[in-house]
């Protein structure tokens, strides 16, 4: 399993351990990764993700998962939200016309 948010595509970053002496030693900043269970309204099921918890914040200021799918953009979702954005697009669209 890798370490990459599920929907904002965050993944580890690379920086120095610095010693009192000064003495950098090469480290991995992990993401705060968290297993949730998000309910799509649109969809009306819930889907599990492994997502960073800055993320689960973004969610929720955005409204929802729906309304974070439809504004993130394709490149930062991982491929099982990237089809899940394409079902709800689908769904808002029929239930719009």
């Amino acid at each position: 399993m890798a370490w990459r948010c599920e929907l904002t595509g965050k993944g580890p970053l690379v920086g120095h351990k610095v010693s009192h002496s000064n003495i950098k030693t090469k480290r991995r900043f992990m993401p705060n990764l968290v297993n949730v269970t998000l309910t799509s309204d649109a969809l009306g099921r819930s889907v599990r993700a492994r997502i960073s918890a800055n993320a689960l914040k973004s969610v929720d200021h955005r409204g929802g998962l729906d309304a974070f799918l439809l504004k993130a953009k394709d490149a930062d979702l991982a491929p099982r939200m990237l089809e899940l954005k394409k079902q709800i697009a689908k769904k808002l669209e029929a239930k719009a016309s």
